[in-house]
């Protein structure tokens, strides 16, 4: 008996569809969650005749825009939780160190808002441009540089915090 083509390529892809989306949403539910629904998308896309030729890099696309959407829609459900604004930051010029501690890097980003965590995830991790950024954000790009500027000393004021042992 011959393997459906989609069965096929469910098979090859969905380890690497998982391992983009695990360690950029850190949760493995969320990942599992978030990889159904990149696949749901594409049997979607292929019963509607909008399908193109699928691929491993076309379905990592999928679970890109599908991880945007998942930070969208925490961040709104953490506005509407949250009545205190965020503080303002202002960038320091201060460099990274040369050694960090990758564990340290983790947690300091999952600390962060999901805003920030979305921008710095998209910018550095999967190295896209800051008007791509903004694209996927929904933002201006200068409300995304902003962002991105913000983001990033939160993201070195957590990571020193964390390297401390403070986790707060």
């Amino acid at each position: 008996m011959a393997v459906d083509p989609v069965v096929a390529m469910y098979r090859s892809a969905l380890p690497r569809v998982y391992g983009y989306l695990l360690p950029r949403c850190g949760n493995v539910s969320v990942a599992e969650d978030l990889t159904a629904e990149t696949f749901l998308a594409a049997v979607s896309a292929s019963r509607q005749g909008n399908l193109p030729e699928v691929s491993v890099g076309w379905l990592v696309g999928v679970a890109r825009h599908k991880l945007v959407d998942y930070w969208r829609r925490l961040e709104r459900e953490h506005r509407s939780l949250a009545a205190a604004a965020e503080p303002s930051l202002v960038e320091s010029d201060d460099p990274w160190d040369e050694w960090f501690d990758t564990e340290a890097a983790h947690a300091a980003l999952a600390q962060l808002p999901v805003a920030q965590r979305a921008a710095l995830t998209l910018r550095y991790l999967d190295g896209l441009p800051v008007a791509v950024v903004a694209e996927h954000l929904g933002r201006t790009l200068h409300a995304t540089e902003t962002l991105l500027a913000r983001s990033r000393t939160a993201l070195r004021h957590q990571y020193e915090q964390e390297r401390q042992g403070d986790g707060s």
